[in-house]
């Protein structure tokens, strides 16, 4: 099922058994593959999970690209990827979640608990800045190669386009704000606080392994051992799929595991409390 929730397009996927009120997750795409709604429905699809999944699109993404297309993306890129393009996207991708899931709550048979979060790339930094400063009940999450830092992009994309990144005093803040390993307060500051899986792809060249092993360990003092996870998948890399990215590849070993342990983290901390709730209810 297709729509759009205060002005953001979706992609609904019903649970398994749609007899009762299921719980909701909501999901984010990436700058790359899969770099929409239905590639990442397609990519994470977390099936057999008894949850309604709702695949979001990013703003100036898909249905949402501005007057002048890809051409004018390339062009904000080009003209400061970071104050232009990335912060702007990821800070409305967090900011229109809680109105976005308000809507959907009312056309859907969702359970009225708090929504879990799922996010790739900057989707994975949209959900991290949700957990660190909305106030929408969120009861877990998981992200697959979050941007954990704005400035290993801009490194890499050094490294591929030959193009040294121009710093100015706004850009060090904005970096600075989307710096997800040093705002482990920020995000540990919810009562109580929602178990956070983050699992990063050993091929990815991008956000390395080490990046995610730094956010978990700025976390670790500030979680509940059990409540918080990072994982290295060793056939992941930080593109999931083939170009142009609009539409799910292939299954691939490194994106089916993704897609397990996600599943597997939900259920632990989602759905079957949600399903004991409803049984004592």
């Amino acid at each position: 099922m297709t729509g759009t929730a205060a002005g953001v397009p979706y992609i609904a996927v019903p649970p398994p058994d749609t007899s009762e009120p299921a719980p909701m997750i909501v999901a984010l795409h990436a700058f790359e593959p899969p770099r929409s709604e239905a590639a990442l429905a397609g990519t994470l699809p977390l099936a057999s999970l008894q949850a309604w999944k709702f695949y979001f699109g990013l703003p100036l993404f898909g249905a949402r690209l501005p007057d002048g297309g890809v051409a004018e993306i390339n062009r904000l890129g080009q003209t400061d990827y970071l104050i232009q393009l990335y912060g702007p996207v990821v800070e409305q991708a967090a900011a229109e979640l809680s109105r976005a899931v308000t809507e959907l709550r009312e056309r859907f048979p969702v359970h009225d608990g708090p929504v879990g979060l799922m996010g790739v790339g900057a989707g994975g930094a949209a959900a991290l800045l949700a957990l660190a400063e909305s106030r929408m009940p969120i009861s877990a999450v998981g992200v697959v190669n979050p941007i954990v830092d704005p400035t290993q992009v801009l490194t890499a994309r050094e490294r591929r386009l030959g193009v040294a990144y121009h710093w100015t005093e706004e850009s060090r803040d904005v970096a600075a704000w989307l710096d997800f390993t040093g705002r482990a307060d920020d995000l540990a500051a919810r009562t109580p606080q929602p178990p956070l899986l983050v699992i990063t792809g050993r091929h990815d060249e991008v956000i390395r392994p080490d990046h995610g092993q730094a956010l978990h360990d700025a976390l670790a003092p500030r979680y509940h051992p059990q409540a918080l996870r990072h994982i290295v998948i060793p056939d992941l890399a930080h593109t999931m799929g083939p170009e142009p990215g609009l539409e799910p590849g292939p299954p691939a070993p490194g994106n089916v595991l993704a897609d397990r342990a996600l599943s597997e983290w939900f259920h632990l901390h989602m759905t079957s409390a949600t399903q004991a709730t409803l049984r004592l209810g």
